[in-house]
């Protein structure tokens, strides 16, 4: 079987291996989308053909919808050839239940894929001066809206757009802009720009990211004054916040086997020069959540028909909140952080070690205190669903891994939030914390690149590393030393904590907790069990 327009004609042989067929007529809604588009969506990774465009395909299913999704990818045009052209944009989603039963979905949805070069830009300017055209979602990561360095200037390639203006923007975010401008240009019709990223306020850092590139090319000379009005107009440009959770993980060789075994040609992936895991395929959980502002100026598909749930602004934040600073990221995090120490390779496996269950509890009871219940969603029950179903599902090939790569750019918002919370509050005492600056601690001992054993293993893929790694190049595992000094640079900064863990009142047991952990072989192990006994 061949995942193409061509090889699903047998539909008999697909629905025989137990494949979900798409029951719309592609070729009818393909032509649609290409003359009035109404859903783009921008980075055409796993999170993107798992969740919204499972959720356009069941809408198109249903009748409910009559256009797919256009997908752009701006980052890594290799995965655009190699996981979407090459399938003609077909995906198969699996779905990895925690009773182990497996769903096997051909997703139709993507009718169009483009990579932001010069050509896709042409193509993409058609698309954004559509009167139709509603809604343009982004999954492009947290670092994908980093707007300044570390020492608060612009960062080069933001720097470089504004001065070389919006024809020769180069940089995701000021293609971006780019597009907005030539809608207002053509009409200033209204849309919705939707960021489905997990960062805190998603759609306001995405607005602000947008009227940083109107005003800038307004000063420079480039457009005219009445840009920024439009960017800044809600009811012209909007840009609501959303909460979306979905565990994705990189294709796994297991799922792959899977979908041989039942028949299917090519079902390998493979790596793309910028280290992003594709495949014919995306495995995912069974578990969903995604919550959107109702702020959609032009009209929007019947999205809560299949599950999403639109809500006020004040909702949105609090589910947000809850989700990215309390009941999942940061336990992710934790695990992550361990799990690479001690040399696991599956999230699920973590959550058989006493201690990291233990980690991963104590982190949410610290976190509880400070979330307020979004009332759609409850706190308490989303946390046991991760700890007592999602994390522990064996059949999630989900790697600790994985969920440490950029870390210093989700920290501040998965632990430093909950700083600043207790802080505020006057009536709780961050000096009784203990999981949280354990983790802290912990990332800092995960930047040495030695496991408990002493053992180097391959630190994941972060930004900062060339900026982190230099101050802990005098630390040794054994050694006995003071580190206090040593771990100051690191933990008064504000932009990857959140806080100055030093004014937080914290940096002192991050500190004592580090030493801890690097007295040896075994010493992050026993760190753990003293420390969360």
């Amino acid at each position: 079987m061949q995942l193409s327009d061509r090889g699903l004609l047998d539909r008999d042989k697909w629905e025989s291996e137990g494949f979900t067929l798409p029951r719309f007529d592609r070729d009818a809604v393909r032509e649609r989308t290409r003359k009035a588009p109404v859903w783009l969506h921008f980075g055409a990774g796993n999170i993107f053909r798992a969740l919204p465009a499972v959720i356009q395909q069941r809408l198109l299913d249903e009748g409910l919808q009559d256009r797919g999704i256009i997908v752009a990818e701006g980052y890594d045009h290799e995965i655009i050839d190699s996981a979407y052209t090459a399938y003609d944009d077909l995906s198969i989603s699996v779905t990895l239940k925690a009773d182990g039963k497996i769903e096997k979905t051909v997703v139709a949805s993507v009718v169009e894929s483009l990579k932001m070069d010069e050509n896709g830009m042409l193509r993409l300017k058609e698309i954004f001066a559509a009167d139709s055209l509603q809604l343009v979602s982004l999954t492009i990561t947290e670092k994908g809206y980093n707007l300044l360095g570390g020492d608060g200037a612009l960062l080069p390639g933001i720097r470089d757009d504004l001065e070389a203006g919006p024809a020769a923007a180069k940089n995701y975010l000021g293609k971006l802009a780019s597009l907005c401008l030539h809608r207002y240009e053509n009409g200033a019709r209204p849309l919705a720009l939707v960021s489905m990223d997990n960062c805190s306020r998603n759609g306001t850092l995405l607005y602000e990211a947008m009227r940083l590139f109107a005003d800038g090319w307004v000063n420079n000379g480039f457009v005219r004054e009445g840009f920024p009005d439009y960017v800044g107009d809600p009811s012209k440009l909007a840009f609501p916040w959303s909460m979306i959770d979905k565990i994705t993980p990189r294709p796994d060789d297991g799922v792959a086997r899977i979908l041989k075994d039942a028949g299917l040609e090519g079902a390998d992936g493979g790596v793309t020069a910028k280290n992003t895991y594709i495949a014919p395929f995306v495995n995912s959980e069974e578990s969903q959540y995604l919550v959107i502002e109702d702020a959609f100026p032009n009209g929007r598909p019947p999205l809560e028909k299949e599950g999403v749930m639109i809500a006020g602004r004040e909702t949105v934040e609090k589910t947000e909140k809850m989700k990215v600073g309390t009941c999942l990221n940061p336990l992710h995090t934790g695990l992550a952080v361990f799990g690479c120490l001690l040399s696991y390779t599956r999230i699920s496996d973590t959550m058989k070690d006493e201690a990291l269950s233990r980690l991963v509890r104590r982190i949410a009871d610290e976190g509880l205190p400070v979330v307020v219940d979004p009332k759609i969603i409850s706190p308490a029950e989303f946390v046991e669903t991760v700890i007592g179903v999602r994390f522990p599902n064996p059949f999630m090939p989900d790697t600790p891994q994985r969920i440490a790569t950029d870390t210093s750019q989700k920290i501040s918002v998965r632990f430093g939030e909950t700083l600043k919370s207790y802080i505020k509050s006057g009536a709780l005492d961050v000096h009784g914390l203990r999981a949280i600056p354990l983790v802290m601690a912990g990332w800092c001992r995960y930047l040495l690149g030695l496991d408990d054993n002493g053992d180097p293993f391959e630190i994941s893929p972060d930004p900062m590393l060339s900026e982190l790694k230099p101050l802990l190049a005098d630390v040794a595992l054994g050694a006995d030393a003071d580190h206090r000094e040593t771990l100051r640079p690191l933990l008064s900064n504000a932009a990857i904590f959140g806080v100055d863990l030093y004014e937080a009142g914290v940096a002192e047991k991050v500190t004592e907790y580090f030493e801890m952990m690097i007295g040896g072989a075994g010493a992050v192990r026993r760190t753990l069990e003293k420390v969360l006994l």
